[in-house]
C-alpha cells in the first residue's frame, strides 16, 4: 500500500501540471500522437487538471487496467484478491476516479434509461407510482424519462417514434398497449402496470389486487347490514375498472338478499361523482343504502350529493371510496376506502424492468391492498326513519333540509 500511495501522489502531481504533462506522459507509453496534432494547452491559473482515468488508477495501484475494470465494475470476487481490490479502490478514491458510465453503456449498447408512461401527474396515485419507480431506478443506476399522457386517463399517443434508439425499456400504466407500437416493434421490453396480466406483449405485469380490494369493501358493507348498494363506476374503458365491477357483482351475488340496485357511470371528477350520486339516490325504486365508488374523488362527490339531499353520512347512507388519497382524510366524516400502495407499484415495476435488463427472469407481481375503515360507513337499520325511503321521500326530506 505504501508504494501504491507514493505512485498515486506522483500521478496527482502530474495532473496538476495540466493537460500537456499528461499528454507527454501518454506519448512515453507508446502514444504516437504527433506534436502538430495536439490540442492547444491552457496554462496558468485557468488550467484544468486532467480527469483521472482507469490507466492512472492501474498505475497507482500497480495492477492492470483489466483488474481496475473488474474491481470498479463489482465483478472482482473470485478473480481478484481482497487486498488487491482494496488497493484499487483506495487509489480510485485518492485520484477522484469515477467510472465513465456513459462510455461503458455505449460499449454494451445500453443507455440504462427507462420510459415511464402514466395518464397524468395531476393524479396523486400516479405521482406515487413515479416516486417508487424513480427510487428503485436510482438504486440501480437507471435514468427515468417520464411521459404523462396529454390526454390524461386513457390511451396515449406514441411519445417517441425513435425511442428504441434512446431507451432500454418501458413501464406503462393504465393505458392502451397499442399506443406503444413503435416501442414494441423496436424490441424494447415492456412492463405493464395495473393492466390485464394476459396481455402477451408485456415481459412482466405488476398489478394491485383490485378484485380483493373490492371484495373487502363490499363484504364490509354487507356485514353492516346493507343489502341495496349502488355502484358509482368510473366512466373509463380500463381493465382495472372492469375488474372492480366484476368483483362487486360477485361479492354482492354471494349474498341472497343483496343486490346492486343501480350502476351510475361517471368521469373521475368530484362534480361528476356528485351528479352520479344524485341520480342513484333519487332514482325510481327503493333508495340504495350504500354507495360504492370506484375512486376517492367520486366518493367525495357522493358525500356532497348526500348532504344536498339532506341525507346523513353514514347514518342514512354509507359511502366508500378506492385509492386512499389525501382527499380521503380531508372530507368530514373521513372516508372509508381501499388503500392502494402506489409507490410499491412503481417500485415493483422498475425492479421487474431492471431484472429483464440484467438478463434475469421477470414474473407477474400482485401487490396487496388494504381496507381502511373510517367514518363514512356505518350499520344499516331498516327500522330507522328513511330506512325504506323512496325517491319521493328523499326529495321531500331534501326540501325540508
Amino acid at each position: 500500500m505504501t508504494a501504491a500511495r507514493g505512485s498515486t501522489r506522483a500521478v496527482l502531481q502530474a495532473a496538476e501540471r495540466g493537460v500537456a504533462a499528461v499528454a507527454e506522459d501518454k506519448r512515453g507509453d507508446g502514444d504516437d500522437t504527433g506534436a502538430g496534432t495536439r490540442w492547444p494547452t491552457v496554462r496558468g491559473r485557468h488550467a484544468a487538471a486532467a480527469r483521472a482515468t482507469s490507466r492512472d488508477v492501474a498505475r497507482a495501484a500497480g495492477v492492470s487496467q483489466a483488474t481496475v475494470s473488474l474491481v470498479m465494475g463489482g465483478k472482482w470476487r473470485g478473480r481478484v484478491s481482497e487486498p488487491t481490490a482494496e488497493s484499487v479502490r483506495a487509489a480510485a478514491r485518492e485520484l477522484g476516479y469515477r467510472p465513465n458510465l456513459a462510455a461503458r453503456n455505449l460499449r454494451l449498447g445500453r443507455t440504462r434509461t427507462a420510459l415511464l408512461v402514466v395518464p397524468a401527474l395531476t393524479n396523486e396515485f400516479f405521482a406515487g407510482v413515479y416516486t417508487g419507480a424513480a427510487r428503485v431506478a436510482a438504486e440501480h443506476g437507471v435514468g427515468v424519462v417520464l411521459y404523462p399522457s396529454p390526454e390524461g386517463t386513457g390511451p396515449a399517443r406514441d411519445p417517441f417514434a425513435s425511442a428504441r434508439a434512446t431507451l432500454d425499456g418501458v413501464i406503462a400504466s393504465s393505458m392502451a398497449a397499442d399506443a406503444l407500437s413503435d416501442l414494441r416493434e423496436g424490441g424494447l421490453p415492456l412492463v405493464m402496470l395495473d393492466s390485464d396480466p394476459d396481455r402477451t406483449e408485456a415481459v412482466a405485469t405488476v398489478n394491485l389486487d383490485i378484485a380483493d380490494g373490492m371484495r373487502q369493501v363490499t363484504e364490509h358493507l354487507l356485514a353492516l347490514g346493507h343489502r341495496r348498494v349502488a355502484h358509482l363506476a368510473a366512466d373509463v374503458d380500463s381493465w382495472t375498472f372492469r375488474v372492480r365491477a366484476r368483483a362487486l357483482a360477485d361479492a354482492v351475488g354471494a349474498t341472497a338478499d343483496a343486490a346492486v340496485v343501480r350502476t351510475e357511470p361517471a368521469a373521475l371528477t368530484v362534480a361528476a361523482g356528485l351528479r352520479a350520486a344524485e341520480r342513484a339516490l333519487t332514482g325510481p325504486g327503493p333508495r340504495p343504502t350504500a354507495l360504492i365508488c370506484d375512486d376517492d374523488v367520486l366518493a367525495a362527490g357522493a358525500c356532497k350529493a348526500a348532504r344536498r339531499l339532506g341525507l346523513r353520512v353514514p347514518e342514512e347512507v354509507s359511502v366508500t371510496g378506492f385509492d386512499d388519497l389525501s382527499l380521503a382524510t380531508a372530507v368530514e366524516p373521513e372516508l372509508t376506502t381501499v388503500r392502494l400502495p402506489a409507490e410499491a407499484v412503481g417500485a415493483a415495476g422498475m425492479r421487474a424492468l431492471v431484472a429483464v435488463l440484467d438478463g434475469e427472469p421477470a414474473t407477474a407481481t400482485t401487490v396487496p391492498v388494504e381496507l381502511v375503515t373510517r367514518g363514512t360507513s356505518g350499520p344499516y337499520d331498516a327500522a330507522r326513519p328513511g330506512g325504506r325511503e323512496t325517491r319521493r321521500g328523499a326529495r321531500r326530506e331534501a326540501s325540508v333540509g
